[in-house]
């Protein structure tokens, strides 16, 4: 069943429920004060402060400390309901859009937008790819000469397990240098891995990890006997028709942020995105 915005508003009313549930999210499992040690103490919400104080040593905590909501005045709810625009879009939420929804200066949503996308990345967090992984590269933005094919756009290298999840990493360039390091931090040894015909994915090494094989997409070949990219290519094709759509243009700094969104949503696809993005959000940065 679709969690409606009618839902999250029911249920994250003010800023109290929703300190609240920062609190539990970090500090419910506490069993004793860290400070007086007295175990299963009570903590008390302080009036005018987004704080808990300790009934017995008056010692206070501070849920908000160390992640995306510190130092921000903008109320809970509004970064609530920020949160809820991403997990409600395929196509990803712009500063725009959070400025018109949540009711916030542009300034404002684009600091909201960028530290809701930091909570979304889970690189160096999952563990390896062991079904049949498909790598492919892409590149992103920049425009094009006749003498150089990918001047100026940014690659961004993916491997998907058919399936499963995906992972995806900004390069400066795409070459055997960078894609290689990928795949080994990326893919349990022996797994089988499609490819194109690229020279970026045959080399002797590579071929020794994993069980190859690649389609040569020069020639019109799109699947060969089970071997095909289609799925990775299907990300991409996504991905970018998110980033024209959506927003329209991307600087190469701020590509990684983006890629951490739509790799977070593709891999929680099945999932409550809403609960799992306050989760993320309630932890330390």
């Amino acid at each position: 069943m679709r969690y409606t915005l009618k839902q999250m508003q029911s249920e994250f009313p003010n800023d109290d429920v929703c300190l609240q549930l920062i609190f539990d999210s970090r500090y419910g499992a506490l069993k004793a004060c860290p400070k007086c040690g007295v175990v299963n103490v009570k903590f008390y919400r302080v009036k005018k402060r987004m704080a808990y104080e300790c009934k017995e040593c008056r010692h206070q905590i501070y849920p908000l400390a160390g992640t995306i909501f510190e130092k921000s005045t903008t109320p809970l709810t509004d970064w609530f309901y920020a949160m809820y625009l991403f997990s409600v879009s395929k196509n990803g939420v712009s500063a725009k859009e959070i400025e018109r929804h949540v009711g916030v200066s542009y300034k404002t949503a684009h600091r909201m937008a960028k530290l809701i996308r930091v909570a979304m990345n889970e690189s160096g967090k999952l563990g390896f790819l062991g079904a049949p992984v498909q790598a492919d590269e892409v590149y992103i933005g920049g425009r094009r000469k006749q003498s150089e094919k990918h001047d100026n756009k940014t690659p961004l290298l993916a491997a998907l397990e058919v399936g499963g999840h995906v992972r995806t990493k900004v390069v400066s360039t795409a070459s055997s240098a960078t894609v290689l390091p990928f795949l080994y931090e990326t893919l349990y040894e022996g797994t089988t891995l499609h490819t194109d015909e690229s020279k970026i994915y045959h080399n002797k090494e590579l071929e020794q990890r994993f069980n190859h094989a690649s389609v040569r997409h020069i020639a019109q070949e799109w699947s060969r006997d089970g071997v095909t990219t289609n799925h990775v290519e299907s990300f991409f094709s996504q991905f970018k028709n998110s980033l024209r759509g959506t927003y329209h243009a991307v600087s190469p700094r701020y590509l990684n942020f983006y890629a951490s969104e739509f790799t977070f949503r593709y891999n929680h696809r099945t999932e409550p995105i809403f609960a799992l993005l306050l989760a993320k959000a309630a932890k330390q940065l």
